[in-house]
């Protein structure tokens, strides 16, 4: 009887498929950390930018958390340099006294021909500087922050009525292709 040419001694032993934990998505860069709702509704928005922030660690793992809010937060400039104030970026849960503070003024990391060109706009009248988001990028806190013009109320309105009739229209194609 011939033999078999495999080792009977070494058992052919398939290792477990292990997935790995999957990483967050805020973390990953696949979701938004954070996301100022109101600044669409508010403004008239107009160019964007991508700034750095500068931060500390404990305010980078709360932001990791979903701690970060935009709502009332705006940038301005100063000396040449962009700040982002009134962003709440909630306390570390396993922070120690070394903390940071909630609402503290940060440091936006924008190019030199950024900043003047954000100077030159601003500088006309109705415009200002709103932060649009938060998200991470390679491992960084980014901050999407555009050039915005406030809306007035009937402003507000009209694009209340778009938006209606844009979900009017899209239901009215969706009914028309069930049947």
């Amino acid at each position: 009887m011939p033999r078999s040419l495999s080792n009977p001694t070494v058992a052919n032993v398939t290792k477990p498929v292990v997935k790995e934990k999957d990483r967050d998505p805020v973390a990953a860069g696949k979701r938004d950390a954070a996301f100022n709702r109101s600044a669409s509704f508010n403004y008239f928005l107009t160019d964007k930018f991508e700034a750095g922030v500068a931060l500390r660690g404990t305010e980078v793992k709360s932001i990791r958390e979903g701690k970060a809010n935009l709502k009332d937060a705006y940038g301005l400039l100063k000396d040449g340099e962009c700040f982002l104030l009134n962003a709440h970026i909630g306390p570390f849960s396993h922070g120690n006294a070394m903390n940071h503070e909630a609402l503290r003024t940060r440091k936006l990391l924008l190019h030199k021909s950024e900043v003047q060109k954000l100077e030159a706009a601003t500088r006309q009248k109705g415009f200002t500087l709103i932060p649009v988001r938060l998200y991470f990028r390679n491992g960084r806190v980014k901050c999407e922050i555009a050039l915005a013009k406030g809306k007035q109320e009937w402003d507000k309105r009209a694009t209340e009525r778009k938006r209606e009739a844009d979900n009017e229209a899209k239901s009215a194609i969706a009914r028309s292709q069930r049947q």
